[in-house]
């Protein structure tokens, strides 16, 4: 069997590589993916698996017609918040897919935001005629719900993705506290000037190691790099392309400061203190369900000394989650491959 796995791959975003990481280690072993990608020869280096331009529009159709099933492969794609030109991209595939007579999968999604009539509908349509959809979360299912449409919820697969060991990263002075944080709107420059001042007099306090982690190159390095010269004391950039990898870094890490939904979900999987900064209904939804401390970017302090305050008192008192709910958000997670094999097996 043949199945054409379609996401964000291939544009450099670390949290959008992991979910194809998790789909490929829960793909039936009779299956063949073939990748849709914005680079394809990194994505076959990375991965071993075939893989085409997600651009190329005749490549893809012939992809199609050659393939037996079409997986959206996790994450927020029918969403028109950062992008009206998304839910048509990803809604248009799907739809070609399902009229190719193809096994259709809506694999792991998570909703919206959908703003507009036109996209709320297509995103209806789409979901509608799935052979199977799985959600991440009680919104998109309640969504779903609404449409009388059916869904399996789980939590997002990436709880399950194996995590890989960091190469020197236990070079580096414990503890260790991590940072990912990346551009928007909403993190003006006073807000960032804050915080970073705030960071300072953390290092200060508790002599940790900050590692600054760039989940996407284009919009979190250059952050990371404006932040690191400030620190007075041991921190290091680190830029890493594996997704498994990037799951390992953060078993060697006392407690995660994240924007990035992804940071937050393996750092938590991995034992970390987390504290969120929410710039999307994505990641307040994750700090409601697991009762994860954090501020949504609009509320951030104005004064340094108080954000200062509240990273110092969860780094002294703050729980990470115990063993036993984290196996049981990994479990849970398994779901998502449960359907996998359910729909890919089925005649």
């Amino acid at each position: 069997m043949r199945a054409v796995l379609c996401g964000y791959y291939g544009k450099g975003n670390g949290g959008d590589e992991a979910l194809l990481a998790t789909l490929l280690q829960m793909l039936p072993d009779h299956v063949t993916p073939i990748v849709l990608s914005g680079n394809p020869q990194e994505t076959r280096d990375r991965y071993h698996v075939e893989a085409c331009d997600r651009m190329g529009l005749f490549s893809v159709l012939q992809t199609l017609r050659k393939s037996d099933a079409f997986i959206w492969g996790g994450g927020s794609l029918m969403q028109d918040v950062t992008s009206a030109i998304s839910p048509l991209y990803y809604g248009g595939l799907m739809t070609l897919a399902q009229k190719l007579g193809l096994k259709t999968i809506a694999w792991a999604q998570g909703i919206g935001p959908l703003k507009r009539n036109t996209t709320q509908e297509l995103a209806r349509q789409t979901f509608e005629n799935c052979t199977a959809v799985s959600v991440r979360d009680r919104g998109s299912a309640a969504l779903l719900s609404e449409w009388g449409i059916p869904c399996t919820l789980a939590p997002d697969p990436v709880w399950a993705l194996e995590a890989s060991p960091v190469l020197g990263l236990w070079d580096l002075p414990a503890p260790r506290v991590a940072v990912t944080l990346r551009s928007h709107p909403q993190l003006t420059a006073t807000r960032l000037s804050n915080f970073t001042r705030a960071l300072i007099d953390f290092q200060k306090a508790t002599q940790t190691c900050i590692l600054l982690v760039p989940f996407q190159q284009s919009q979190d390095l250059a952050i990371a790099e404006a932040i690191a010269p400030q620190l007075p004391g041991v921190y290091k950039i680190l830029s890493l392309q594996d997704p498994k990898a990037l799951k390992g870094l953060f078993r060697g890490v006392e407690m995660a400061i994240g924007m990035r939904l992804h940071s937050l979900i393996m750092a938590a999987a991995e034992g970390c203190r987390c504290f969120a900064l929410s710039y999307d209904p994505k990641v307040s939804k994750l700090m409601a369900e697991l009762d994860m401390p954090g501020w949504n970017l609009t509320e951030i302090p104005d004064e340094y000394h108080v954000i200062y305050n509240t990273l110092l008192e969860h780094y002294a008192n703050g729980d990470s989650l115990t063993p036993d709910q984290i196996q049981s958000l990994v479990d849970q997670a398994t779901i998502h491959r449960d359907l996998l094999h359910q729909i890919l097996f089925a005649s």
